[in-house]
């Protein structure tokens, strides 16, 4: 299992650089919006997939993918960067999974006020 979660954000690590080395030799956490909105819209996810991992330990294999999240959050930095070209992708990477966490946390927190009280015996 540790092995799957190791190979994994490598892979996608691996095409994501492969696909946008060409055009870009800054590392992920240097790159504006503008080189961040000008990869395919293909590798876009795998980009935030990498750079999460990255950023959430220092190493793309720190990070278990978040999918689900990943999807959520993909279309949010899309817009941000669209608002602001010249800011920073790492940045709104950062502020944008922020964003949904928080919200996350919110509809948690909604769906725990609507359980019922449970019976202690």
């Amino acid at each position: 299992m540790k092995l799957q979660q190791l190979a994994l954000p490598l892979m996608v690590l691996a095409v994501t650089t492969s696909a946008v080395a060409a055009e870009n030799k800054k590392p992920v956490a240097q790159w504006t919006c503008t080189e961040f909105l000008a990869v395919d819209d293909q590798f876009k996810p795998k980009v935030v997939y990498a750079a999460t991992a990255y950023a959430k330990g220092g190493k793309p294999e720190a990070s278990v993918i978040d999918i689900e999240g990943t999807e959520k959050v993909t279309p949010i930095i899309i817009d941000e960067c669209q608002k602001a070209p010249q800011a920073s992708f790492w940045q709104k990477l950062k502020d944008s999974w922020a964003k949904v966490e928080a919200d996350a946390k919110t509809e948690m927190k909604k769906i725990e006020m609507k359980k019922p009280a449970q019976n202690p015996f």
